[in-house]
């Protein structure tokens, strides 16, 4: 296998990763900021009111992106074993 290979494959698992997983971390995100400056206008500093929400969300979001995170998945791991496929030839 070659070097520029090895770089394909890392550029596409670091992409696979982060298109799988914004969704997620962009849902915390918001949500995280909605209540930070919730607190900040109420004084109110309780750990599970962030707690709950986000983990809320974040389910939520894992359950309605799972379709498409399965997709993205294995077509990630089909082009994996074909190239490796292809090496071993």
């Amino acid at each position: 296998m070659q070097y520029a290979q090895f770089v394909t494959i890392g550029r596409e698992t670091i992409q696979s990763i982060m298109i799988i997983i914004g969704p997620v971390l962009i849902a915390a995100l918001v949500i995280g900021v909605l209540i930070g400056i919730f607190q900040a206008a109420t004084s109110i500093n309780e750990a599970t009111l962030t707690f709950v929400p986000k983990l809320i969300i974040v389910v939520l979001v894992l359950a309605l992106s799972a379709p498409f995170m399965i997709s993205n998945i294995s077509s990630f791991f089909r082009t994996v074993f074909t190239e490796i496929a292809r090496v071993n030839r």
